[in-house]
């Protein structure tokens, strides 16, 4: 059993090694950080994994499906809601997935922090910003 474990371990690293294993699952977003209602309700923002859900399901599922609209900030989520089943109370419901008396799993941004795409691939591939000429840097100093 030893010999076999070790075989399957020895394959596993030379196909890591030949770049033919895949690598890790890719996601083409980021996280989404929504803060409609949280601050004034004295919570913390929301952190919702948009990577995470789009490795699983298709688009439609959340944004045909269930009405997410395709903008962040762009829905009124609030928990009576989601208790209701509505939005994330579809599926987040203690029996697809936990239910919304975990709070801190999803209310796990800074406080203040505002509603945004974070860390989207988007925003990675985008150019920078051009630099400014040093003359104009030097004359702003003046």
């Amino acid at each position: 059993m030893k010999s076999l474990t070790r075989l399957i371990v020895t394959l596993l690293v030379a196909l890591a090694g030949t770049g033919l294993w895949p690598g890790p699952a890719q996601a083409e977003y980021g996280d989404v950080v929504i803060n409609n209602y949280s601050d004034a309700a004295g919570m913390r923002p929301v952190v919702f994994p948009h990577w995470f859900h789009r490795v699983r399901f298709r688009c439609k599922v959340c944004h045909a499906d269930l009405g997410f609209q395709f903008k962040a900030g762009g829905n009124q989520i609030n928990m009576l809601k989601i208790i209701d089943g509505q939005f994330c109370g579809a599926c987040h419901n203690g029996e697809v997935a936990w239910s919304a008396e975990n709070c801190n799993l999803c209310h796990s941004a800074l406080p203040g922090t505002t509603t945004q795409v974070h860390e989207s691939t988007l925003q990675k591939l985008a150019p920078p910003p051009p630099a400014a000429p040093a003359s104009a840097a030097a004359t702003a100093k003046k």
